[in-house]
């Protein structure tokens, strides 16, 4: 049980964070590409993340509330060393609550005011997330390696969040939008490729620890069929933005559902790559987990609490699948 246990808190946290990456990647994918649309075009998006939004961002509360109730140790440190990017990426997401309900309650001639600020937390969010997961995988150990591989997931992870929000508007809208939504999607899936790739480069060099369980066998070859699933993703999404009419007909989806792959993969490679450490090269998971009267005490709440935000969140999209339709107030 004693064993057990943090291995248990660590695959919620793991699960949460991860469904956090691909539900509210895509709506901060389309916050990003509010600029790049007309006016009536910007309701549209929106519309076609209104229901869903707010509630994307559950999961990054379950999963940093995990990372307190389970390790709070670890949950200090790394909250100590990322308080700017913390504070900062809430901001963001504040801004991005605030900006969504007044783009439409401040009139008409307030709105491209609020777009902007939407965009603007957007972005803010999106980078401070790269940032926090470039530290992370550096072991928090900072110095002028590290800050560049922080400023290059600073930028990858944008770009994936900017492909799957365009995935996304190619299954929520039609017309000229989704062929706006095709144009958008070619040209950042190019940065998103190029980052996953100098990544994967990097990040072995960046963490010895990470070098040292990717090229030793067994693990090279545990670990092979992953990059070979990555690319094959990468294939599917490139030769469906080369022939737009398989978009046209319905198959934005599968450009959607490859994205997401993409980010299932990464995230188990990354798993494998670190576990048992909850801070790289410094925590494990059973020097930083709480008592096991602790552990088992909350366990109960989160067995509680899991299935319900699950079958919300399965019950929210069932209703309002389909395509988006125009924003009314009436």
């Amino acid at each position: 049980m004693e064993y057990w246990l943090p291995v248990v808190y660590m695959m919620i946290m793991g699960f949460a964070l991860l469904v956090y990456v691909i539900l509210d990647g895509y709506d901060l994918g389309v916050g990003m590409l509010l600029p790049l649309a007309e006016a009536d075009e910007k309701d549209m998006m929106v519309a076609s993340i209104g229901p869903f939004w707010d509630a994307n961002e559950t999961w990054i509360v379950l999963g940093v509330g995990v990372l307190l109730i389970a390790f709070p140790l670890a949950h200090g440190i790394i909250l100590s060393q990322l308080y700017i990017p913390v504070t900062l990426m809430l901001m963001g997401l504040i801004l991005r609550g605030v900006a969504f309900d007044l783009r439409v309650k401040a009139g008409d001639h307030r709105k491209g005011l609020w777009n902007s600020a939407f965009f603007a937390g957007s972005v803010l969010a999106s980078v401070c997330q790269g940032w926090m997961l470039g530290a992370w995988v550096t072991g928090l150990q900072g110095g002028t390696v590290g800050l560049l591989f922080s400023a290059l997931i600073a930028v990858a992870l944008p770009a994936l969040y900017l492909l799957l929000g365009c995935g996304w508007l190619l299954m929520k809208t039609e017309g000229a939008l989704l062929e706006k939504a095709i144009r958008w999607a070619r040209f950042v899936v190019w940065p998103m490729a190029a980052g996953l790739l100098l990544v994967s480069i990097a990040t072995p060099l960046v963490s010895s620890a990470i070098a040292e369980r990717w090229f030793s066998l067994p693990n090279m070859l545990l670990l092979a069929p992953i990059p070979l699933a990555t690319a094959i993703c990468l294939v599917l999404v490139f030769y469906l933005l080369a022939h737009p009419r398989l978009l046209r007909e319905g198959l934005g989806w599968a450009l959607f559902a490859a994205t997401v792959l993409i980010c299932l993969l990464a995230t188990l490679g990354l798993a494998y790559s670190v576990f048992p450490d909850v801070i790289i090269g410094r925590l494990d998971i059973w020097e930083s987990a709480a008592s096991v009267d602790s552990l088992l005490f909350t366990l109960v709440g989160i067995v509680i609490t899991l299935p319900v935000i699950l079958f919300y969140t399965v019950y929210v999209y069932r209703v309002f699948h389909g395509r988006a339709t125009a924003l009314s107030y009436d």
